[in-house]
């Protein structure tokens, strides 16, 4: 074989790996849709929206959080991270972000909402997840960490602990 079909063969190898090997990193590390959910009467003058997506961390996280404020007077509205498209700012006390931190950025979802609702920063909470533990968005202000099971009550406290004053000063 000809030296430049062999380097041709190997470039187009190498490529035909690494495309591979995305599209296994993508399904076996992205996140799930999490599910959507209220708790609550809307009627409720305090309300707190969480957007998050589904792990079992993430799950765990949002769980404990909506238990802590459940016998409240809080109406609790649970989406995923896709739909905060259709969240107005206005309309909450709170607004709680728990994202993963994926192919070394937020979610578009994520980038999209805080761009939109600079004005709203002081009743938005981000909790970032990463492999270390340490990324977050530049020039946001977010609780980060890894997806640790056994950090659950830890990281859910430091979120409830932020929210209380933006929502019990308004019941």
């Amino acid at each position: 074989m000809y030296p430049k079909k062999k380097i041709l063969l190997l470039i187009l190898f190498t490529g035909l790996f690494l495309f591979l090997f995305a599209l296994w990193y993508k399904y076996e590390h992205s996140m799930d849709k999490a599910e959507e959910f209220q708790v609550n009467s809307p009627e409720y003058s305090s309300k707190l929206v969480i957007a998050t997506q589904g792990s079992d961390f993430k799950n765990a996280v949002t769980n404990e959080i909506v238990s802590h404020f459940k016998q409240d007077s809080i109406f609790i509205e649970v989406i995923d991270v896709s739909s905060l498209s259709k969240i107005n700012p206005k309309d909450y006390n709170a607004i709680v972000l728990i994202h993963t931190w994926e192919n070394w950025k937020p979610p578009i979802e994520i980038e999209e909402f805080i761009k939109r609702t600079i004005t709203y920063q002081d009743k938005i909470i981000v909790f970032t997840t990463s492999g270390q533990g340490s990324y977050k968005m530049e020039g946001v202000d977010a609780i980060t960490g890894e997806s640790k099971l056994e950090e659950t009550s830890f990281f859910s406290k430091v979120i409830i602990d932020k929210l209380q004053p933006l929502i019990k000063s308004k019941l």
